[in-house]
């Protein structure tokens, strides 16, 4: 153990180089009163797009040097889909085609003791950003769940659940050599062992038929509605973020993830009335993200000033 935990230290500095990358609607919850604007203060030269309201913004750089940069103890939810490191030069099947698995260098393995000591970096820098009983949520694989799953103990947090979402209608295993992957693991962890953790029993009760929600939920992938604006390789299903939001974050709230890719976590939070920041290295992606918030809330879509007249 002590070995894994040097080694993880020697390498952050590698680590830390790594950059980030990462509709039918569900129905919607009354929304609180937005966050003042300044809940979302600037991070220098590093602000992409900012909604006129300034409930949303989407940073375009680095994730761990933008999280450094943000205020301690200023969010209340953290979702993270972070690199699977799955693009390995195999094949899956898309729309009944064999197409690569390969999605871009930042998803490209650095190895296992690196590849945990990037997930260790980049949960850390989130762990100062959440108050005091804020939650973090983190999707993933079986390649790289079990790093997050020891990263998130080595450094303190509490954790709350280990969530299945089971994907109905998974694509078919071409090798025909393993069981078909049809799930993905979303832990839910408190930033600390005395933390107070935000949970709407009562909505997710209501949403349950009046029963308890368990731990797996079923989700289609996303559909073609959610992909109107474009594409990404890993895009989660707007129902997963609204139900992960509507369970832990609180009133007006304040939503941040790292790697924010389509911009599914930041559409949930806008139909939420929750205060939103994206962090983003590629503008295609910021684009994307951009439009489908526009999209959800046409009054952030910028209007060219009045000429004077006379």
């Amino acid at each position: 153990m002590a070995e894994v935990k040097s080694s993880t230290k020697r390498k952050k500095t590698t680590a830390a180089k790594r950059a980030s990358l990462p509709a039918s609607r569900p129905a919607r919850v009354q929304a609180a009163e937005p966050p003042s604007p300044a809940a979302a203060p600037p991070v220098h030269g590093s602000e992409w797009w900012r909604s006129p309201d300034g409930r949303a913004r989407l940073l375009q750089g680095d994730s761990l040097e933008l999280l450094a940069q943000l205020p301690e103890q200023s969010v209340d939810v953290i979702f993270a889909d972070p690199p699977y490191f799955l693009s390995n030069g195999g094949s899956t099947c898309q729309a009944g085609k064999r197409v690569s698995v390969n999605k871009g260098r930042w998803d490209a393995s650095m190895g296992a003791q690196d590849n945990h000591g990037f997930n260790r970096s980049w949960l850390e820098a989130c762990q100062r950003l959440l108050t005091k009983d804020g939650t973090i949520w983190v999707s993933g694989t079986s390649h790289v769940i079990y790093s997050v799953g020891f990263a998130l103990q080595e450094l303190g947090f509490k954790l709350l659940n280990d969530v299945v979402w089971e994907k109905p209608n998974p694509p078919p295993n071409l090798s025909c050599r393993y069981f078909t992957h049809s799930t993905e693991l979303v832990l839910w962890a408190a930033r600390g062992p005395k933390s107070k953790h935000h949970y709407n029993y009562a909505e997710m009760k209501s949403r349950n038929g009046d029963k308890q929600m368990k731990n797996v939920w079923r989700f289609s992938a996303p559909g073609k509605s959610e992909k109107s604006h474009g594409r990404h390789p890993t895009q989660k299903p707007l129902t997963l973020l609204d139900r992960v939001l509507v369970a832990s974050c609180p009133p007006s709230g304040r939503v941040l993830d790292p790697f924010n890719g389509s911009g599914t976590t930041g559409v949930a939070a806008a139909r939420l009335g929750l205060s939103y920041t994206g962090i983003e290295r590629e503008t295609e992606y910021l684009e994307l993200t951009k439009a489908r918030l526009i999209d959800e809330v046409p009054e952030w879509q910028a209007r060219p000033p009045i000429a004077a007249v006379g």
